[in-house]
Order: structure tokens, then C-alpha cells, then sequence
């Protein structure tokens, strides 16, 4: 015979399974953070010395959900007192790569290695140099 726990027990239960999933959550979190300590490497520290020393506005562009990311991205920058803003790579290339200057920093996220180039605002740029590396 098969004994149903009570309501109250029932809610215990159904509470501490809910603890037990966010505490493994966390752990594969932790370890996935952790694993990411060895990439680090002089490519993260140039990228760094590059959004420290812009005299200009950080500008962060990506399509689809890099866009998403991106857009988190410049939104954290501008909250935290970094003069940032989003620019839709469709956009920029019809017309808002205006919104660019000599002195800001475009930071160009991809899920893809070799980018989008129709859609690329780095393909358009004049007279503002860039480094994919």
C-alpha cells in the first residue's frame, strides 16, 4: 500500500526539490564560469585596454541573438556610466553608421565566425579603424 504524503509534507518536499534543482543549477553554472578562466588571453586584455582608453562612446552591434546579447551589453555600459548605445547591423549599414565617430569603440558580436558582411558595420567604415583581432 502506498502512503500519499500529506499537504504539508507534499509542499516540503516540492520545496526542497526546488532548493536541490537551483543548488545543481548553480553548480554547473559555476563550473562552466570556471572553465572559462584558461581562454582568457592577451586577445581579452587588448579588448579591455581598448573600452578603458576609448575617448568616444562604446558602440556594441549583433544580429539575432548576439543583437540580444549586445543590446544587455550596451544597456550595462550605459547604467554603469559608459557613454554606450545599440546599433542594429541592418541599420548601421543603411544609413545610421552616422551615429559613429573617430574616437568610439565598435565592439561587433557573432555567433559566426567569419560575421555577416552584408550586414557587417565594420565593411562600411571610413575613415575609423578597426580590429577583428
Amino acid at each position: 500500500m502506498t502512503v500519499k504524503p500529506s499537504g504539508r509534507d507534499s509542499k516540503i518536499s516540492k520545496i526542497e526539490e526546488s532548493l536541490a534543482d537551483g543548488r545543481r543549477v548553480l553548480e554547473i553554472e559555476a563550473r562552466a564560469v570556471q572553465s572559462l578562466v584558461d581562454r582568457l588571453d592577451a586577445k581579452f586584455a587588448k579588448a579591455v585596454q581598448l573600452l578603458v582608453q576609448c575617448k568616444g562612446k562604446v558602440v556594441v552591434s549583433g544580429m539575432g541573438k548576439s543583437g540580444l546579447i549586445g543590446q544587455k551589453i550596451a544597456a550595462t555600459l550605459a547604467s554603469t556610466g559608459t557613454s554606450s548605445f545599440f546599433l542594429h547591423p541592418a541599420e548601421g549599414v543603411h544609413g545610421d553608421l552616422g551615429m559613429l565617430a573617430r574616437r568610439d569603440a565598435l565592439v561587433a558580436i557573432s555567433n559566426s565566425p567569419e560575421g555577416t558582411r552584408e550586414t557587417d558595420p565594420r565593411s562600411k567604415l571610413r575613415g575609423i579603424t578597426s580590429s577583428n583581432e
